[in-house]
């Protein structure tokens, strides 16, 4: 019974996803290894693997001829070191265009060119080249007729927020904001690209260890941070990071502007001051990230908008420099081989458990990352519902709920114990709380696709006292 219980509440995820455009996960494909197969063996990985999006780091020739009628779109990038070229003279834009794009499209199916990569923490100094550079390489795909298929945008890293903490305080760098974000953002808006960021939980938790959830920052259960500013409750630093990035956005008036996550990941191994870093919480952090985009999770800023992602990365790569983390951030040995097991589309979530491979389950413990036991705060914990999502979602996981979830639900009905207050974040709030307790508190029975959240003070007023 509680399998069958646990399939329907994978049919109500589907459900809830409908209501918001669906999310998706893409894979970044970096090379700086003497090791990885062949890009034809990486192409037939990708597809066996259920990956339909992958970001490069560059054009290579032999990679996006290999990605040709794979059905697999793809987002290529002008390296920081083009960028003064392409910035200063437009006919350098045209013939890399011609030579990198143009020549593999359609047959190859890109679908945006990343241009630069985190250049405002680029130590050359590469600022000033890029929105130029953008331009120059978007009136390219004018000229070629490529600018309805291919987007153009440049991934930025969260070192450009001035502020990040609470997430509604987001805002970017003073000094970056008239010289090159507001021009890059009015350059989205008008070609109607998306603002790319890079989003690493795992570099605020091993700097701060003693001060964030491991629980929190892995997406498991814990009693969350609330937003002083806007009163938004955060139950992962994910969302909270990314909101920051939204907050940052509508600060300067571009709340229009979509962004995409064009790097998140976990590495397995670390260095002894790299805090955090291990297969169990890289297992727990992607996979539960996965889950959560790919069920129709949302921020609680951004209630409406999808998360659209690309983890990083697809294999170990051994001949980056620095730290260890930095060769071990792969889903993938490159011998193919899984660094751990975790779901990469909707057709795997059906598995409730991301684990590290070649680890026996007796060896690993909730605090590092398995899932299937995610530890419950000592005392007690209520499920409410978060009345962000809206109305039309919460009813939907309400009749879930009361129906194939098996909740008694006669106690929220008119003249009945628990009816008032009559408003549909109390009665989900009761019928999501009873379903988390029937099923013991157990990680995955209070989300609801976003549509609910771990409390652990009594939620009087939604009348759980009751249950």
């Amino acid at each position: 019974m509680a399998t069958l219980r646990f399939y329907y509440f994978l049919l109500l995820l589907s459900v809830l996803s409908a209501f918001a455009e669906a999310g998706s996960i893409g894979i970044n494909y970096c090379r700086i290894a003497n090791n990885l197969p062949e890009p034809s063996k990486v192409v037939q990985l990708l597809k066996a693997q259920g990956l339909n999006r992958v970001k490069l780091y560059d054009t290579s020739s032999e990679v996006l001829t290999a990605l040709a009628n794979s059905d697999i779109s793809v987002t290529v990038a002008l390296p920081n070191e083009f960028l003064s070229s392409t910035a200063a003279d437009q006919s350098v834009a045209d013939k890399w265009v011609d030579a990198n794009i143009s020549k593999f499209y359609p047959a190859t199916k890109i679908e945006a060119i990343a241009v630069g990569n985190e250049v405002f923490a680029d130590p050359n100094n590469t600022t000033k080249f890029l929105v130029p550079a953008m331009k120059n390489i978007h009136a390219s795909l004018v000229k070629y007729k490529l600018d309805s298929a291919i987007k153009i945008s440049s991934p930025v890293a969260l070192s450009a927020l001035q502020s990040s903490y609470p997430s509604s305080f987001g805002s970017f760098k003073a000094e970056l904001v008239e010289p090159v974000i507001k021009p890059m953002l009015d350059l989205l808006r008008q070609t109607g690209s998306y603002f790319m960021v890079n989003v690493y939980p795992f570099f605020a938790y091993t700097a701060n260890s003693d001060q964030i959830s491991l629980d929190y920052t892995l997406f498991k259960q814990n009693s969350g941070v609330v937003d002083s500013g806007n009163g938004l409750r955060y139950n992962n630093l994910f969302d909270a990071q990314l909101d920051a990035v939204f907050a940052a956005l509508s600060a300067l008036r571009y709340d229009d502007v979509k962004i995409v996550v064009t790097e998140t990941g976990w590495p397995s191994v670390g260095d002894t001051n790299e805090i955090g870093a291990s297969q169990a919480n890289a297992a727990s952090y992607n996979g539960n990230l996965v889950r959560r985009v790919l069920t129709g999770g949302v921020t609680p800023l951004r209630p409406q908008d999808p998360l659209n992602v690309f983890l990083f990365a697809l294999f170990n790569e051994n001949q980056k420099s620095g730290l260890t983390s930095e060769r071990n951030y792969g889903l993938f040995y490159p011998s193919e081989q899984k660094v751990y097991d975790i779901p990469l589309t909707k057709a795997e979530i059906g598995s409730s458990q991301s684990t590290p491979v070649n680890v026996s389950k007796s060896q690993q413990v909730p605090a590092t990352g398995d899932m299937s036991e995610t530890s419950v705060p000592s005392g007690q914990a209520w499920c409410v519902a978060n009345e962000n999502v809206g109305e039309e979602k919460l009813q939907t996981a309400l009749d879930y709920a009361c129906g194939e979830g098996g909740v008694d639900c006669r106690p929220i009905q008119p003249d009945s114990t628990c009816y008032n207050p009559d408003t549909i974040v109390a009665h989900a709030s009761y019928a999501f709380n009873s379903y988390y307790q029937k099923n013991s508190r157990g990680a995955g029975s209070c989300d609801f696709g976003g549509a609910a959240y771990v409390v652990t003070q009594p939620p009087s007023t939604y009348s759980l006292d009751h249950i």
